[in-house]
């Protein structure tokens, strides 16, 4: 395996930024239960994985993305680690015992309360994260780290959540967020990024999105074609149990998820509802709807418990995949989601739940009054959550792998997680950059809920 360098100052140019950078080698590894059920590290069916290298935006917390991310670190379990911020209490300890490279802001202590106010610092301090050697860097992007800078020869595959949504898709969404005096300096800012987004999308060599949602808007925004791979889901952690009389809504409370569409149906249908999730419209949404029981973050088990008992669980916001639906169904429970981005791929409507038009709340609420007319069946939701499962994802990663280092093989992988020596066809062009066409840069497109509502 490749090591990373150490912190102490090397000689060169590059000396004076070495010592910024945070080596974080946790002394414990976590306990192999958190891994059961997931496929066999990659190294270990004939992969190289020293040979390849993994980063991810910021590891603080764990949800969806760091879920998805989780599982890539199973698959190449020797590969070393890239990130902006790391906080092992906060990741559960699920990359402890791994080596992990943080960028220099690690130094200034940045937590989930308070990461974003970073957010002019972001796009150089990803450009400070330099992998070593590699066949292969593999970055999981939803806004900085397919910025990084890979080594010469290797090929760079991001794994894109989605382009940078702030700088992209949802400009209005950051701006409402802050104080009238500030918003023409992030509007300026968030002009910033979106150049250097673009710029460092030249770089990356493959890209492979989550949804067709996902790979719309990197072909909107950076002009290329990208594979879709579903994220992964954990679906072996839930089991069905007794549906009680609440709706469940799991989610952060910004803006952009549109808790309030959700809160506001449950009002208007009379129906309890639930709350698990924490952000800073916390405080505002439990103030307006104070029929509503807001639970905070929940954590891995009692996340179980609600999703099982749940009436049904309401996901308002536009997803680019929409990893509560899933586990939703996984639990045997029915959802009500809005009829757009990743709903549109893993809920069966009138089955496994329905797709209700995005910000009508009049719609919600006759999707609530409706629930028990559905054609809902527990099993049939669970094997549809299936198709979404951790060793899913695996094999169609590796997949895309291989046809992103192999690019003249382009023959059907079967069932199994067969996975191919990295050995590259043919010679990799020095700079990736150079060889990628231009791309003007395109308006500020309305945002997901205009765009997606009538799909």
């Amino acid at each position: 395996m490749s090591h990373i360098p150490s912190p102490s100052p090397p000689s060169g140019a590059a000396s004076n930024l070495s010592p910024l950078v945070g080596q974080i080698r946790p002394s414990h590894t976590p306990p192999a239960a958190r891994f059961t059920n997931f496929s066999p590290p990659a190294e270990r069916v004939g992969l190289a994985a020293e040979r390849v290298s993994l980063a991810h935006d910021y590891l603080l917390v764990m949800r969806g993305a760091e879920r998805t991310f989780a599982a890539m670190a199973e698959l190449y379990s020797q590969a070393p680690i890239f990130t902006l911020l790391y906080d092992e209490q906060g990741t559960d300890g699920r990359f402890a015992g791994r080596k992990i490279t943080t960028s220099p802001l690690q130094r200034l202590g940045a937590g989930q309360s308070n990461f974003r106010r970073l957010l002019p610092l972001y796009p150089a301090a990803a450009g400070r994260l330099r992998p070593p050697a590699s066949d292969v860097v593999i970055s999981s992007s939803s806004a900085f780290a397919h910025g990084l800078r890979a080594p010469e020869g290797a090929v760079h595959i991001c794994y894109c959540y989605t382009p940078f949504r702030y700088a992209w898709d949802e400009q209005e969404f950051a701006l409402g967020e802050v104080s009238a005096a500030l918003r023409p300096l992030l509007r300026r800012q968030l002009q910033r990024i979106r150049k250097w987004d673009l710029a460092a999308s030249r770089r990356v060599d493959a890209y492979i999105a989550i949804s067709e949602l996902g790979r719309e808007r990197i072909k909107r925004c950076y002009g290329r074609d990208a594979a879709i791979v579903h994220p992964p889901v954990e679906t072996h952690r839930f089991l069905p149990g007794t549906p009680g009389d609440s709706l469940l809504v799991v989610s952060e409370l910004v803006r952009h998820k549109r808790v309030h569409v959700a809160l506001e149906a449950a009002r208007r249908a009379r129906v309890p509802i639930r709350v698990v999730g924490s952000g800073p419209d916390h405080a505002a949404l439990q103030a307006a709807y104070p029929e509503a029981e807001f639970l905070g973050r929940a954590g891995d088990e009692d996340l179980v418990e609600l999703y099982a008992t749940a009436r049904a669980v309401i996901v308002p916001s536009v997803e680019e995949f929409g990893i509560t639906v899933v586990e939703a169904q996984a639990a045997g429970r029915p959802v009500i989601a809005a009829a757009a981005g990743g709903a549109l791929e893993t809920v069966l409507g009138g089955h496994t739940g329905s797709l209700v038009k995005v910000d009508d709340v009049d719609a919600f609420t006759r999707a609530i009054e409706g629930i028990d007319k559905l054609d809902f069946d527990p099993a049939r939701a669970r094997a549809n959550a299936e198709r979404f499962s951790v060793a899913a994802f695996q094999r169609r990663l590796t997949e895309q792998v291989n046809r992103a280092v192999n690019p003249s093989d382009a023959s059907p992988v079967s069932d199994e997680a067969r996975v191919l020596p990295i050995t590259r066809a043919v010679p990799r062009r020095a700079s990736s950059s150079s060889a990628q066409p231009a791309v003007s840069l395109p308006p500020v497109a309305a945002s997901g809920a205009t765009r997606y509502a009538s799909r």
